[in-house]
């Protein structure tokens, strides 16, 4: 299972675990299918930042799925 710190990894409608900026200090995941990419660097160490069909915005801490 990928991590979720490296760009290359992730693309629009995989399904991921994201943590939520609300839920940064308990660490509580988000599932969902990923519609955007909004971080630009090709690595980040605490998670590339994506936009979920749904709206939310969260950092990748895991790829449950590859599409």
């Amino acid at each position: 299972m990928k991590d979720g710190k490296t760009r290359a990894d992730i693309k629009p409608g995989m399904l991921v675990n994201i943590v939520l900026k609300k839920d940064q200090r308990t660490g509580e995941l988000t599932e969902g299918i990923v519609k955007d990419l909004l971080t630009s660097a090709p690595f980040h160490h605490r998670g590339i930042k994506v936009r979920l069909d749904d709206g939310q915005i969260g950092r990748v801490q895991e790829v449950i799925e590859e599409d």
